[in-house]
Protein backbone atom coordinates (compact mmCIF):
# COMPACT_ATOMS: atom_id res chain seq x y z
CA UNK A 1 0.00 0.00 0.00
CA UNK A 2 2.65 2.40 1.36
CA UNK A 3 4.07 1.82 -2.51
CA UNK A 4 1.31 2.69 -3.78
CA UNK A 5 0.90 5.94 -2.27
CA UNK A 6 4.84 6.48 -3.33
CA UNK A 7 3.77 5.81 -6.52
CA UNK A 8 0.53 8.43 -6.75
CA UNK A 9 2.26 11.10 -5.20
CA UNK A 10 4.96 10.52 -8.20
CA UNK A 11 2.25 11.31 -10.32
CA UNK A 12 0.54 13.91 -8.71
CA UNK A 13 3.99 15.93 -8.62
CA UNK A 14 4.72 15.21 -12.06
CA UNK A 15 1.11 16.81 -12.39
CA UNK A 16 2.21 19.85 -10.95
CA UNK A 17 5.56 20.27 -12.69
CA UNK A 18 3.67 19.66 -16.59
CA UNK A 19 1.19 22.31 -15.55
CA UNK A 20 4.08 25.15 -14.48
CA UNK A 21 5.79 23.81 -17.57
CA UNK A 22 3.35 24.71 -19.87
CA UNK A 23 1.88 27.98 -17.60
CA UNK A 24 5.57 29.11 -18.29
CA UNK A 25 6.24 28.60 -21.84
CA UNK A 26 7.98 31.16 -23.81
CA UNK A 27 7.95 32.32 -27.27
CA UNK A 28 11.73 31.08 -27.07
CA UNK A 29 12.71 28.43 -25.24
CA UNK A 30 16.35 27.23 -24.48
CA UNK A 31 15.41 23.85 -23.94
CA UNK A 32 12.05 22.88 -25.58
CA UNK A 33 11.39 19.66 -27.05
CA UNK A 34 14.15 17.94 -24.72
CA UNK A 35 13.07 14.62 -25.14
CA UNK A 36 14.49 14.61 -28.44
CA UNK A 37 18.20 14.94 -26.64
CA UNK A 38 17.66 11.51 -24.92
CA UNK A 39 18.54 9.37 -27.99
CA UNK A 40 18.17 5.84 -29.25
CA UNK A 41 19.68 2.45 -29.28
CA UNK A 42 21.23 0.59 -26.35
CA UNK A 43 24.34 0.58 -28.21
CA UNK A 44 25.17 4.01 -28.53
CA UNK A 45 24.21 4.62 -25.24
CA UNK A 46 26.43 2.24 -23.81
CA UNK A 47 29.18 4.40 -25.77
CA UNK A 48 28.18 7.47 -23.77
CA UNK A 49 26.15 8.47 -27.21
CA UNK A 50 29.27 9.13 -28.76
CA UNK A 51 28.43 7.98 -32.13
CA UNK A 52 27.97 10.71 -34.59
CA UNK A 53 30.81 9.58 -36.70
CA UNK A 54 30.65 6.03 -36.58
CA UNK A 55 27.16 5.13 -36.85
CA UNK A 56 26.06 3.38 -40.20
CA UNK A 57 22.66 1.22 -39.31
CA UNK A 58 19.26 2.18 -39.02
CA UNK A 59 20.03 3.93 -36.00
CA UNK A 60 21.52 6.59 -38.08
CA UNK A 61 17.92 7.94 -38.53
CA UNK A 62 18.75 9.41 -35.18
CA UNK A 63 22.34 9.80 -34.78
CA UNK A 64 23.54 11.08 -38.15
CA UNK A 65 21.28 10.39 -41.45
CA UNK A 66 23.90 10.48 -43.43
CA UNK A 67 24.95 6.78 -42.20
CA UNK A 68 22.31 5.28 -43.55
CA UNK A 69 24.20 4.73 -46.72
CA UNK A 70 26.18 2.42 -45.31
CA UNK A 71 22.85 -0.15 -44.72
CA UNK A 72 22.77 -3.05 -47.69
CA UNK A 73 19.20 -4.31 -47.11
CA UNK A 74 16.31 -3.55 -44.48
CA UNK A 75 17.05 -2.77 -41.26
CA UNK A 76 14.46 -2.72 -38.50
CA UNK A 77 15.57 -1.64 -34.29
CA UNK A 78 12.93 -1.64 -31.82
CA UNK A 79 13.97 -0.03 -28.67
CA UNK A 80 12.43 0.51 -24.63
CA UNK A 81 13.86 2.26 -21.58
CA UNK A 82 12.02 3.63 -18.46
CA UNK A 83 12.83 6.80 -16.45
CA UNK A 84 11.96 7.60 -12.76
CA UNK A 85 11.24 4.21 -11.14
CA UNK A 86 9.19 3.51 -14.22
CA UNK A 87 6.76 6.04 -13.83
CA UNK A 88 7.92 7.71 -17.67
CA UNK A 89 8.20 5.57 -20.41
CA UNK A 90 10.45 5.86 -22.95
CA UNK A 91 10.32 4.37 -27.36
CA UNK A 92 11.58 3.93 -29.90
CA UNK A 93 11.09 1.96 -33.78
CA UNK A 94 12.88 2.40 -36.33
CA UNK A 95 13.04 1.22 -40.20
CA UNK A 96 15.76 2.02 -42.94
CA UNK A 97 16.41 0.72 -46.75
CA UNK A 98 18.39 1.67 -49.02
CA UNK A 99 17.13 3.05 -52.39
CA UNK A 100 19.50 2.70 -54.61
CA UNK A 101 23.37 2.01 -54.39
CA UNK A 102 24.08 5.73 -53.64
CA UNK A 103 20.66 6.54 -51.43
CA UNK A 104 18.72 5.35 -48.79
CA UNK A 105 15.58 6.46 -46.56
CA UNK A 106 14.77 6.03 -43.02
CA UNK A 107 11.79 5.96 -40.49
CA UNK A 108 11.37 6.61 -37.04
CA UNK A 109 8.91 7.14 -34.38
CA UNK A 110 9.69 8.21 -30.88
CA UNK A 111 7.64 8.69 -27.53
CA UNK A 112 8.30 9.73 -24.33
CA UNK A 113 5.39 9.26 -22.32
CA UNK A 114 3.88 9.38 -18.36
CA UNK A 115 0.62 7.31 -18.12
CA UNK A 116 -2.18 7.13 -15.57
CA UNK A 117 -1.47 10.88 -13.70
CA UNK A 118 -3.95 11.51 -11.46
CA UNK A 119 -5.92 14.53 -12.00
CA UNK A 120 -6.98 15.43 -8.33
CA UNK A 121 -8.25 18.86 -9.23
CA UNK A 122 -11.70 17.14 -8.04
CA UNK A 123 -11.43 15.35 -5.22
CA UNK A 124 -12.29 17.55 -3.03
CA UNK A 125 -15.63 18.91 -3.50
CA UNK A 126 -17.41 22.55 -2.85
CA UNK A 127 -18.26 20.90 0.65
CA UNK A 128 -14.61 19.86 1.26
CA UNK A 129 -15.49 16.24 1.40
CA UNK A 130 -13.31 14.05 -0.27
CA UNK A 131 -13.95 11.92 -3.27
CA UNK A 132 -12.23 9.32 -4.57
CA UNK A 133 -14.10 8.37 -7.28
CA UNK A 134 -13.32 11.66 -8.64
CA UNK A 135 -9.89 11.59 -9.46
CA UNK A 136 -9.57 11.09 -13.13
CA UNK A 137 -6.44 9.71 -14.82
CA UNK A 138 -4.48 11.20 -18.11
CA UNK A 139 -1.23 10.96 -19.76
CA UNK A 140 1.13 13.23 -20.94
CA UNK A 141 3.64 12.44 -23.59
CA UNK A 142 5.65 13.68 -26.68
CA UNK A 143 5.85 11.98 -29.92
CA UNK A 144 8.49 12.22 -32.91
CA UNK A 145 8.06 10.84 -36.21
CA UNK A 146 11.75 11.56 -38.48
CA UNK A 147 12.00 11.01 -42.16
CA UNK A 148 15.37 10.90 -43.09
CA UNK A 149 17.24 10.79 -46.37
CA UNK A 150 21.02 9.75 -47.27
CA UNK A 151 22.97 10.31 -50.23
CA UNK A 152 26.80 9.20 -51.59
CA UNK A 153 28.23 12.65 -52.66
CA UNK A 154 31.02 12.63 -55.50
CA UNK A 155 33.86 13.14 -53.21
CA UNK A 156 35.04 9.81 -52.33
CA UNK A 157 34.44 9.00 -48.56
CA UNK A 158 31.92 11.84 -48.11
CA UNK A 159 28.10 11.33 -47.50
CA UNK A 160 25.39 13.83 -46.63
CA UNK A 161 21.59 13.55 -45.25
CA UNK A 162 18.67 15.02 -43.76
CA UNK A 163 16.30 14.31 -41.45
CA UNK A 164 12.90 15.91 -41.40
CA UNK A 165 10.55 15.83 -38.00
CA UNK A 166 6.65 16.12 -37.01
CA UNK A 167 6.40 16.59 -33.78
CA UNK A 168 3.53 16.05 -31.43
CA UNK A 169 3.23 16.77 -27.85
CA UNK A 170 -0.04 16.47 -25.24
CA UNK A 171 -0.86 16.82 -21.57
CA UNK A 172 -4.27 15.06 -21.34
CA UNK A 173 -7.19 17.21 -22.73
CA UNK A 174 -5.07 20.24 -21.45
CA UNK A 175 -2.94 21.44 -24.13
CA UNK A 176 -1.44 19.90 -27.39
CA UNK A 177 0.82 21.00 -29.75
CA UNK A 178 2.22 19.94 -33.32
CA UNK A 179 5.91 21.15 -34.25
CA UNK A 180 8.13 20.86 -37.18
CA UNK A 181 11.97 20.98 -37.56
CA UNK A 182 14.99 19.83 -39.95
CA UNK A 183 18.34 18.25 -38.95
CA UNK A 184 21.59 18.02 -41.86
CA UNK A 185 24.51 15.96 -41.57
CA UNK A 186 27.67 14.53 -42.95
CA UNK A 187 30.17 12.01 -42.51
CA UNK A 188 33.58 11.60 -44.28
CA UNK A 189 36.13 8.66 -44.24
CA UNK A 190 39.74 9.06 -45.04
CA UNK A 191 43.05 6.67 -44.07
CA UNK A 192 40.84 4.74 -41.27
CA UNK A 193 39.36 7.81 -39.90
CA UNK A 194 35.45 8.55 -39.67
CA UNK A 195 34.15 11.78 -39.39
CA UNK A 196 30.59 12.80 -38.31
CA UNK A 197 28.76 16.09 -38.42
CA UNK A 198 25.19 16.23 -36.83
CA UNK A 199 23.08 20.00 -36.83
CA UNK A 200 19.80 19.43 -35.41
CA UNK A 201 16.92 21.78 -35.64
CA UNK A 202 18.81 24.04 -38.34
CA UNK A 203 15.98 25.76 -39.02
CA UNK A 204 15.11 26.51 -34.96
CA UNK A 205 12.11 23.83 -35.13
CA UNK A 206 8.43 25.16 -34.55
CA UNK A 207 5.67 24.16 -32.05
CA UNK A 208 2.44 25.66 -32.00
CA UNK A 209 0.21 25.57 -28.69
CA UNK A 210 -3.68 24.71 -29.10
CA UNK A 211 -4.47 25.50 -25.21
CA UNK A 212 -8.20 24.42 -23.54
CA UNK A 213 -8.56 27.36 -21.74
CA UNK A 214 -11.68 25.47 -19.83
CA UNK A 215 -9.77 22.67 -18.34
CA UNK A 216 -6.43 24.81 -18.22
CA UNK A 217 -8.48 26.89 -15.87
CA UNK A 218 -9.90 24.34 -13.86
CA UNK A 219 -6.73 22.27 -13.09
CA UNK A 220 -4.68 26.19 -12.16
CA UNK A 221 -7.24 26.98 -9.68
CA UNK A 222 -6.72 23.46 -7.72
CA UNK A 223 -3.03 24.18 -7.72
CA UNK A 224 -2.47 27.52 -5.58
CA UNK A 225 -0.56 29.94 -6.69
CA UNK A 226 -0.95 28.85 -10.15
CA UNK A 227 -3.54 31.45 -11.25
CA UNK A 228 -1.41 33.38 -14.28
CA UNK A 229 -2.19 34.29 -17.31
CA UNK A 230 -2.94 31.62 -20.36
CA UNK A 231 0.34 30.62 -21.32
CA UNK A 232 2.34 31.50 -24.95
CA UNK A 233 1.71 29.49 -27.47
CA UNK A 234 4.86 29.28 -29.77
CA UNK A 235 7.65 27.22 -29.27
CA UNK A 236 11.38 27.81 -30.97
CA UNK A 237 13.90 24.86 -29.90
CA UNK A 238 17.36 27.16 -30.52
CA UNK A 239 20.26 24.85 -33.57
CA UNK A 240 22.48 22.29 -31.46
CA UNK A 241 25.83 20.73 -33.28
CA UNK A 242 27.60 17.22 -33.02
CA UNK A 243 30.90 17.07 -33.69
CA UNK A 244 32.80 13.65 -33.48
CA UNK A 245 35.55 11.47 -34.86
CA UNK A 246 36.35 7.91 -34.26
CA UNK A 247 38.88 5.05 -35.18
CA UNK A 248 38.60 1.13 -35.10
CA UNK A 249 41.87 -0.49 -34.58
CA UNK A 250 42.72 -4.45 -34.29
CA UNK A 251 43.67 -5.40 -30.92
CA UNK A 252 44.77 -9.17 -31.89
CA UNK A 253 42.87 -11.51 -34.16
CA UNK A 254 39.35 -11.41 -33.70
CA UNK A 255 39.02 -8.77 -31.34
CA UNK A 256 38.67 -5.08 -32.58
CA UNK A 257 38.50 -1.94 -30.79
CA UNK A 258 36.25 0.98 -31.41
CA UNK A 259 36.70 4.18 -30.22
CA UNK A 260 34.84 7.94 -30.63
CA UNK A 261 35.18 11.44 -29.39
CA UNK A 262 32.18 13.53 -29.82
CA UNK A 263 31.64 17.57 -28.94
CA UNK A 264 27.79 18.09 -28.15
CA UNK A 265 27.33 21.98 -28.44
CA UNK A 266 24.42 24.24 -27.52
CA UNK A 267 24.69 27.64 -28.74
CA UNK A 268 23.86 29.60 -25.25
CA UNK A 269 25.41 29.44 -22.15
CA UNK A 270 25.08 26.45 -20.07
CA UNK A 271 26.60 24.21 -17.25
CA UNK A 272 28.96 22.42 -19.51
CA UNK A 273 32.36 21.96 -18.90
CA UNK A 274 33.04 24.29 -21.54
CA UNK A 275 31.08 27.38 -21.83
CA UNK A 276 30.86 31.00 -23.79
CA UNK A 277 28.44 33.38 -24.17
CA UNK A 278 28.42 31.71 -27.58
CA UNK A 279 28.54 27.80 -27.17
CA UNK A 280 28.62 25.68 -24.40
CA UNK A 281 30.71 22.03 -25.37
CA UNK A 282 30.32 18.58 -23.42
CA UNK A 283 32.61 16.59 -25.10
CA UNK A 284 31.77 12.36 -24.26
CA UNK A 285 33.56 9.85 -25.22
CA UNK A 286 32.75 6.12 -26.09
CA UNK A 287 34.58 2.19 -26.93
CA UNK A 288 33.33 -0.56 -28.03
CA UNK A 289 35.40 -3.84 -27.79
CA UNK A 290 33.78 -6.56 -30.48
CA UNK A 291 34.94 -10.64 -30.78
CA UNK A 292 34.58 -11.50 -34.32
CA UNK A 293 32.18 -8.49 -35.00
CA UNK A 294 29.28 -10.95 -32.63
CA UNK A 295 29.72 -9.97 -28.93
CA UNK A 296 30.15 -6.34 -28.15
CA UNK A 297 31.60 -4.63 -24.50
CA UNK A 298 31.22 -0.76 -24.80
CA UNK A 299 31.60 1.76 -22.29
CA UNK A 300 31.45 5.78 -22.30
CA UNK A 301 31.80 8.83 -20.47
CA UNK A 302 30.07 12.06 -21.06
CA UNK A 303 27.75 14.76 -19.47
CA UNK A 304 30.06 16.50 -17.59
CA UNK A 305 29.24 19.59 -15.87
CA UNK A 306 30.20 22.21 -13.50
CA UNK A 307 28.07 21.77 -10.40
CA UNK A 308 27.58 24.38 -7.72
CA UNK A 309 27.20 22.85 -4.53
CA UNK A 310 24.83 24.38 -1.61
CA UNK A 311 28.39 25.79 0.12
CA UNK A 312 28.95 27.59 -3.24
CA UNK A 313 32.11 25.49 -4.14
CA UNK A 314 31.93 24.28 -7.27
CA UNK A 315 32.62 20.64 -8.63
CA UNK A 316 32.80 18.86 -11.99
CA UNK A 317 30.28 15.93 -12.40
CA UNK A 318 30.04 13.18 -14.93
CA UNK A 319 28.20 10.54 -16.45
CA UNK A 320 29.96 6.94 -16.80
CA UNK A 321 27.80 4.69 -19.04
CA UNK A 322 27.81 0.86 -19.77
CA UNK A 323 26.48 -1.65 -22.51
CA UNK A 324 27.06 -5.18 -23.98
CA UNK A 325 25.43 -6.44 -27.13
CA UNK A 326 25.34 -9.90 -28.86
CA UNK A 327 24.61 -10.06 -32.83
CA UNK A 328 23.67 -13.67 -34.77
CA UNK A 329 22.52 -13.44 -38.26
CA UNK A 330 21.28 -10.49 -38.59
CA UNK A 331 19.73 -10.10 -35.39
CA UNK A 332 21.46 -7.88 -32.30
CA UNK A 333 20.41 -7.35 -28.79
CA UNK A 334 21.56 -5.35 -27.17
CA UNK A 335 21.94 -3.16 -23.23
CA UNK A 336 22.81 -0.31 -22.06
CA UNK A 337 23.03 0.58 -18.09
CA UNK A 338 22.60 4.47 -18.46
CA UNK A 339 20.84 7.88 -16.82
CA UNK A 340 18.93 8.57 -20.43
CA UNK A 341 17.85 12.02 -18.06
CA UNK A 342 21.33 12.95 -18.01
CA UNK A 343 20.10 15.14 -15.59
CA UNK A 344 21.78 15.06 -11.54
CA UNK A 345 21.50 11.93 -9.22
CA UNK A 346 18.57 10.56 -11.28
CA UNK A 347 18.37 6.81 -11.22
CA UNK A 348 20.11 4.80 -14.22
CA UNK A 349 17.73 3.32 -16.48
CA UNK A 350 18.19 -0.03 -18.38
CA UNK A 351 18.09 0.00 -22.14
CA UNK A 352 16.85 -2.58 -23.87
CA UNK A 353 17.05 -2.57 -27.81
CA UNK A 354 16.86 -5.43 -31.07
CA UNK A 355 17.48 -4.56 -34.31
CA UNK A 356 17.26 -6.82 -37.54
CA UNK A 357 18.93 -6.97 -40.81
CA UNK A 358 16.59 -8.42 -43.30
CA UNK A 359 19.56 -9.08 -45.29
CA UNK A 360 20.06 -12.28 -43.16
CA UNK A 361 16.99 -13.63 -43.80
CA UNK A 362 17.01 -13.69 -47.66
Amino acid sequence: MCEHKNIALKKTIILLILISQVSFSQTLRKYSNEFLNIGVDAAAFGMGKSVVASTSDVNSIYWNPAGLVHIKDYQGSLMHAEYFAGIAKYDYAGFAMPIDDESALGFALIRFGVDDILDTAELIDSQGNIDYNRINLFSAADYALNIAYARQLPVQGLNIGFNGKIVHRNIGDFASSWGFGLDASLQFERNDWLFGLMLRDITTTFNAWSINEEEFARIQNAVPDQNQESPETVELTLPKAQFGMAKKFEIVRDFNLLTELDLNMRFTKTNDIISTGFVSIDPAFGFQIDYIDMVFLRGGIGNFQNVTEFDNSKSLSMQPNLGVGFKYQGIQIDYALTNIGSVGNALYSNVFSVKLDFDYFR
